[in-house]
């Protein structure tokens, strides 16, 4: 019987975009919420979540993970950064720093009603 690999999901946002970013990362069903993680548009909190969700998988000591989120550009940028393994920009260096550490198993996206970590951050703005 094989074993499912653990998702880790992740997501940013900004609000205004540009702004303050914020991020969540869900891991068995528990949410992490970061905040404070400076200025920028849409993109750097995406990456800013991919990246604080791969450091916070490692450093619960996890294994064979499976990013999963939302931001299609981002998983697609991402996983061209891990095939061409140079980086093009702060995100990516920083990106790349990680995955040396340990690399995960699969990085990919889903539907933003799928995303828990959507989910978790869209809860903190009601509407």
């Amino acid at each position: 019987m094989s074993r499912s690999r653990l998702k880790v999901f992740f997501d940013g946002g900004c609000r205004p975009n540009p702004g303050p970013i914020e991020a969540a990362a869900v891991i068995g069903g528990a949410v992490h919420l970061f905040e404070d993680l400076g200025q920028g548009s849409n993109e750097d909190a995406e990456w800013r979540a991919l990246n604080r969700a791969l450091e916070l998988a490692q450093s619960l000591g996890l294994q064979d993970i499976e990013l999963v989120g939302d931001a299609l550009p981002v998983v697609r940028q991402a996983n061209e950064t891990l095939k061409r393994g140079e980086p093009r920009n702060r995100h990516e260096a920083e990106f790349l720093a990680l995955v040396a550490k340990a690399r995960p198993a699969r990085i990919r996206w889903i539907k933003r009603e799928q995303n828990l970590a959507g989910i978790a951050l869209a809860r903190r703005h009601p509407r």
